[in-house]
């Protein structure tokens, strides 16, 4: 069952609500080695849930500039998407699915929704030159596809520095069903990961 939470992102309700989830931003890490076993940052990834689970407490997360820019311009960009796009965008918030969990950058009439990335200059002309977008986060947005059961993500990438006409650039995502069943496959191994090591922290 799904459950969506109106709360702001990076609030403390936001984190609350998220504790112990499997969630999204993360997808990436889970999918690396798809076939193989689970890479080493996937297991800390999956101690590291293990132990919110149980301790119901948030551990602290290392942040950076880049982290800080992005939460300060995402406002700023979904504005200007808005403006380019002639649609209204509404609050992602979170949205619960089981032990999963994910957080969309906003809500795109009944069927659409997207994920803002506001990058530095030289990642941004990248993605001027080269087109589409950056497959780095394609688990992330096929995951807020699956849960907040889209039909498609628009990926916006967002830079400031660039003229007007420029600084924003869009690149749709459609739902790839076959994309679901590899995630979904790969999510119910790594949730018996978490179990694992949850087990070992009650003995």
């Amino acid at each position: 069952m799904r459950i969506f939470h109106n709360v702001e992102q990076n609030s403390d309700e936001w984190f609350n609500v998220r504790l112990g989830k499997i969630t999204a931003s993360n997808f990436g890490t889970i999918m690396a080695n798809y076939g193989k076993a689970f890479g080493e940052p996937a297991k800390k990834y999956a101690m590291r849930t293990a132990l919110e689970s149980v301790i119901k407490t948030v551990l602290p997360t290392y942040k950076n500039n880049n982290t800080e820019r992005g939460h300060e311009l995402e406002p700023i960009a979904r504005e200007i998407y808005e403006n380019d796009t002639f649609t209204e965008v509404l609050q992602g918030g979170f949205m619960e699915f089981g032990r999963f969990g994910a957080s969309s950058d906003g809500l795109v009439n009944p069927d659409g929704s997207i994920e803002i990335k506001s990058v530095l200059y030289n990642t941004h002309f990248e993605r001027i030159i080269n087109g589409g977008f950056d497959t780095s986060y394609q688990w992330q947005i096929h995951g807020n596809i699956w849960i907040y059961e889209r039909k498609w993500c628009d990926f916006v990438s967002y830079c400031p520095e660039f003229p007007y006409q420029k600084n924003l650039h869009i690149f749709r995502v459609e739902r790839d069903e076959e994309k679901i069943k590899m995630l979904e496959e790969r999510l119910n191994e790594f949730v018996s990961l978490v179990d694992t090591y949850k087990e070992k922290l009650k003995n």
